[in-house]
């Protein structure tokens, strides 16, 4: 596929997407996980094809966690990290080949249908949590799954180093999970010759860092802050979202 997103939306839309990337990438630094999973619902709104937008988010999470994490690296969980990478490997790897082989439409509606679980948790403050071994099993194999297909597996995954993790070394042992899936991730879309859409990444970084600077300047703020009323809040948004998405995949279907 060619850059047509830029080419065939209207300037308003396009306003909207770039409102987009600034939203992911505060969320991704204002709480350390989920800048694609509250974003890419989102941008599927305007072109119902996650690898239209898929690249430029990789990129965008590599540049800005490698800088937020470089001067925190000793800060990080080795330990846990290994282990963690370990067992999201096998499906982590089959996701990405169903991102490769689906298409777009069934693509959008495993991130439509995902994102609605975590927008009605959020919604009634239900905290996604691992207190068991098997518990572990089911949210990292599905949570790698899902960040297989489309990077959207953070809060299940994080839901497991709750259990373990000190909450300090959370954002940053998180942070470099993120680096090594998105780099398994880009280099299986250059393997694959899949459009990397350059120049959406391009213009879409400085929105990014816009909504990077942002986040860190409200990260302190949000963790010791009333966490819940601010994720009851991206919880409705997301519900609708999906919502719609999904009855419009399903409208297409249809007819």
């Amino acid at each position: 596929m060619t850059n047509s997103v830029l080419d065939t939306l209207p300037l308003w839309q396009m306003l909207l997407v770039g409102a987009c990337f600034i939203w992911s990438g505060f969320v991704r630094s204002g709480l350390g996980f989920g800048g694609t999973a509250l974003s890419l619902p989102l941008l599927l709104m305007f072109v119902n094809d996650p690898l239209v937008f898929l690249p430029a988010i990789c990129f965008q999470l590599l540049f800005f966690s490698l800088l937020t994490v470089v001067t925190r690296i000793s800060n990080v969980d080795w330990d846990f990290l290994l282990k963690i990478i370990l067992a999201l490997s096998i499906p982590f790897v089959i996701g990405l080949m169903g991102l490769l082989e689906f298409p777009g439409a069934l693509l959008s509606s495993i991130v439509y249908a995902t994102t609605l679980i975590y927008g009605i948790g959020y919604v009634i403050n239900y905290v996604f949590s691992s207190k068991s071994r098997v518990a572990d099993f089911v949210f990292l194999c599905f949570g790698g799954y899902v960040s297989g297909v489309s990077l959207i597996g953070a809060p299940l995954i994080v839901a497991v180093g709750n259990r373990y993790l000190h909450r300090n070394k959370m954002r940053d042992t998180f942070f470099v999970l993120w680096i090594v899936l998105t780099i398994l991730k880009l280099s299986t879309f250059a393997a694959a010759d899949i459009n990397l859409q350059w120049r959406l990444t391009l213009l879409s970084f400085p929105l990014a860092g816009i909504g990077h600077f942002l986040g860190l300047q409200a990260h302190e703020k949000i963790m010791k802050g009333d966490k819940r009323r601010f994720e009851q809040f991206i919880g409705t948004g997301l519900t609708l979202v999906s919502l719609l998405g999904l009855i419009n995949l399903w409208s297409k279907w249809a007819a």
